[in-house]
């Protein structure tokens, strides 16, 4: 998950990439940052410019599992486009980091002003979090799956 084509410009026309960019401002984290803890209030989401964050997911009882490492072009946060706008993971950086940060509330208004931009947005990103929930699936049964389980039935 660390390829421009999957981060929210990569599949975005010219223009409404150039709309949005400028809602951006740049940011800085340095390694070991926490950027937002799942269950709290999704209001920003980042495009990476370098740098790699983990994402995990709260497990009772347990460590926190890793479920993806993002990288340079890839979108940190999904959870600001959909209600109630909640984290559903957590995300920490592994190295420092820079990006472009977007108000949540800023690219909504501009996605309802524009319905064909609204689209896209939306569209793009459903299928970061379809390509994303797939992994984290796959992740899941690596670390809590049984064993050399035989599921032939």
């Amino acid at each position: 998950m660390t390829t421009t084509t999957r981060g929210l410009f990569g599949a975005l026309p010219p223009q409404a990439r150039e709309r949005l960019t400028e809602l951006g401002r740049d940011v800085s984290f340095p390694a070991g940052t926490r950027v937002f803890e799942e269950g709290h209030r999704a209001d920003r989401f980042w495009v990476i410019g370098s740098g790699s964050v983990a994402l995990d997911l709260h497990v009772p009882g347990r460590q926190a599992a890793q479920v993806g490492t993002l990288g340079p072009g890839d979108l940190l946060g999904c959870s600001w486009l959909f209600a109630p706008y909640i984290w559903h993971l957590g995300a920490q950086t592994r190295t420092p980091v820079t990006a472009e940060e977007y108000d949540a509330e800023a690219v909504r208004s501009l996605c309802e002003a524009d319905p064909v931009l609204g689209y896209a947005v939306t569209r793009r990103v459903a299928e970061i979090v379809t390509h994303r929930l797939q992994g984290t699936r796959t992740r899941l049964l690596e670390l809590y799956g049984p064993q050399g389980s035989d599921d032939r039935r």
